[in-house]
């Protein structure tokens, strides 16, 4: 017999080899029907979270505790999407003879699979006939079955089948660790997990083709990408279809061109973005909301050039994790000088806290920058200004002794979110980001450094009452994270903010202060960045909003509305009075009709209208909408203060 121990702290006694299923079956048969799969972690594993997703059918052969997941919990989402990814490759093997197969992941919101279709043709106009293939399979109630197969095995298998890229995945794999799995005529190499059988995927759509290169390297075969999602009920395809076209009205590239904040250029180059006058504006108030708050806090801002001396990178870290898949090194005139493009902020902030002796007394020693970084990410992830090549981070890094850490680090959490009030994201979960305890080779540090960082992080959380999940394995390579995962006003989820804690960098930089005893003694150093980047931050914001900013943060705040042009010189006082007072605001005085001109200015999202006529010019007055809606008549000078009064209220 083993123990098996519930979330709510209940032990109940099994057979040795029990299976997820079996478990679920013995509490209610419902129950059974419901869970999609099971977190399993033996009683001897004393890391944190809900431990390792596994299939139903799945023996658990020692002490464990578990969680059965449904449709509700993220786990059995990504296992009821990868089961659907192969659903979707036996469908196409199907109609579509001599097809290859690369990769077919879960991903945040469904699935995809890279093809190649060995000469087939598919456009989005195949959908329907896929998706029809797909339920008639599903309807069929295959299993998913585990198969452990060696090395020889599973290469002689895919040989046969002619299928390349399962052979170049199978030749870098250990033997045996080799596992498949088959639904209906359909064989994968695959570590799973998977759901029991087809029969729960009620509900399909395929959503988009792409080209993708074969593990993502431009040199190699272009393959292509069919993305899809499905679900246990209609009915929730049908919500998700409504939020989808939602999605795509609230696109912040569609935005941004409508709203002119924004541009990409092909002759400056792919995935750098071009700020335009209004969203420049918009950024600068970012800024300046950001360094407001930062002053309160005590952080001392600074300005490092946007290269940097490849040995820099050498000496953090950064360029034998990523040399390979950055910017490629600068070369000068002088013989063997190399430079790169800054990729991160924290090795120029190690080497401005070295510039001087530091003592205890100056810690904390909080370092802020608006730093412009550079990254290369391939063509096909670059995306609006989400995936970009050059970013700004509101990067802070902070310097504090070991006892200041956790005081310090929940102070980062406090203004995190602040940030997340002013902007109304009121739905967030923090995900404890940790290393991959199987895989400790891709990261720097000793493990006491590593277990001291996950430590500290895991009880400020605690400390300030967040709700967490613990994600193994998406740690930075130089420390913990606590990163911020927010929904937006229809339900997506955005990663906004990150803090890490780093006992490395201080180490590979020989960082040192001189301790009350007179003994010299490294700091522990806290990356922080509320916002993560302006342009993603900006991204999100715009998609959150629908492009209806705040008021204090909207590049014109007022547009003065004359009914006609013999009321244009009071509206032309009007737009003075108001920019004199610090808001922004101009004038359409354009020899349009007053709707059109209304109709126009709506796709700048401008926030406040001010309209000017005969009676107004009489009594001093201007008639006020504010996004659409009546606001009143108010003389010009009660107008300003309303106006300042709205803008406090946001920013309270």
């Amino acid at each position: 017999m083993i123990n098996i121990t519930f979330p709510d702290g209940s032990v109940r006694a099994f057979e040795k080899g029990v299976t997820g299923y079996e478990i679920a079956k013995s509490i209610s048969p419902r129950l059974a029907e419901e869970v999609l799969a099971i977190a399993v972690k033996p009683a001897t594993d004393t890391t944190i979270g809900k431990g390792q997703t596994m299939d139903l059918n799945r023996p658990i052969e020692e002490d464990s505790s578990i969680f059965l997941l449904k449709w509700e919990d993220d786990e059995a989402k990504r296992v009821f999407w990868h089961s659907s990814s192969h659903l979707m490759a036996e469908a196409l093997e199907d109609l579509y003879p001599g097809i290859k197969f690369g990769i077919g992941p879960a991903i945040e919101n469904g699935f995809y699979y890279d093809v190649d279709l060995a000469g087939n043709q598919l456009t989005d106009a195949d959908f329907p006939k896929i998706e029809k293939r797909m339920l008639e399979l599903a309807r069929e109630k295959q299993d998913y079955t585990r198969i452990d197969v060696s090395k020889a095995e599973a290469l002689k298998h895919f040989e046969e089948k002619g299928d390349q890229y399962k052979c170049e995945l199978i030749s870098e794999l250990e033997d045996g660790t080799i596992t498949y799995y088959t639904n209906g005529h359909f064989t994968d190499l695959c570590r799973g997990p998977h759901l029991r059988n087809t029969e729960v995927i009620k509900a399909v759509k395929l959503t988009a083709l792409a080209g993708a290169y074969w593990r993502g390297d431009e040199t190699r075969g272009q393959l292509t990408r069919i993305y899809g999602i499905t679900f246990p009920k209609k009915s929730m395809l049908d919500e998700y279809l409504v939020v989808l076209e939602e999605a795509k009205k609230r696109d912040h590239r569609k935005l941004g061109k409508e709203m002119e904040l924004f541009t990409f250029s092909s002759r400056v180059g792919m995935g750098l973005p071009l700020w335009l006058p209004r969203g420049s504006v918009m950024r600068f108030e970012l800024e300046k909301f950001l360094r407001r708050k930062q002053n309160e806090y005590g952080y001392l801002p600074v300005v490092t050039p946007h290269i940097g001396s490849k040995d820099l990178y050498v000496t953090s870290g950064h360029y034998a994790k990523y040399g390979k898949d950055s910017f490629q090194p600068i070369h000068t005139p002088q013989e063997g000088e190399e430079y790169m493009l800054k990729p991160m902020n924290c090795p120029h902030h190690c080497e401005i806290f070295r510039s001087s002796p530091r003592s205890y007394r100056d810690l904390p020693f909080r370092l802020a920058e608006f730093g412009t970084v550079y990254r290369y990410e391939q063509s096909g992830e670059l995306h609006g200004l989400t995936r970009v090549r050059s970013f700004t981070q509101d990067d802070a890094h902070m310097f504090v002794t070991p006892d200041q850490l956790k005081e310090e680090f929940e102070k980062v959490i406090d203004l995190i979110l602040y940030v997340f009030r002013i902007f109304n994201f009121d739905k967030y979960t923090a995900q404890v980001s940790l290393r991959d305890p199987n895989n400790k080779a891709k990261y720097i540090g000793s493990d006491e450094n590593w277990e001291k960082a996950e430590n500290a992080i895991i009880e400020a959380a605690a400390e300030k009452g967040l709700k967490t999940v613990v994600e193994y394995g998406e740690a930075a390579f130089y420390g913990p994270k606590l990163d911020f995962m927010v929904k937006d006003a229809i339900g997506r989820k955005w990663q906004l903010g990150t803090i890490q804690v780093d006992y490395n960098l201080p180490e590979r930089f020989q960082l040192e202060y001189t301790a009350a005893d007179g003994s010299k003694q490294r700091p522990v150093m806290i990356h922080r960045a509320p916002f993560g980047s302006i342009e993603r931050f900006t991204a999100v914001l715009l998609e959150h909003t629908g492009g209806h900013l705040p008021l204090w943060l909207s590049p014109d705040q007022v547009k003065v509305l004359p009914i006609s042009e013999k009321y244009s010189d009071f509206a032309k006082k009007v737009c003075s009075l108001l920019n004199n007072s610090d808001i922004r605001t101009s004038i359409d005085d354009r020899n349009e009709t007053l709707g059109k001109r209304i109709r126009e200015i709506s796709l700048l999202r401008v926030p406040v209208l001010a309209i000017v006529g005969e009676k107004e010019v009489a009594e001093g007055t201007v008639s006020v909408r504010r996004e659409g809606a009546d606001a009143g008549t108010m003389k010009v000078e009660d107008f300003v203060t309303w106006l300042k009064a709205e803008m406090a209220k946001e920013l309270a």
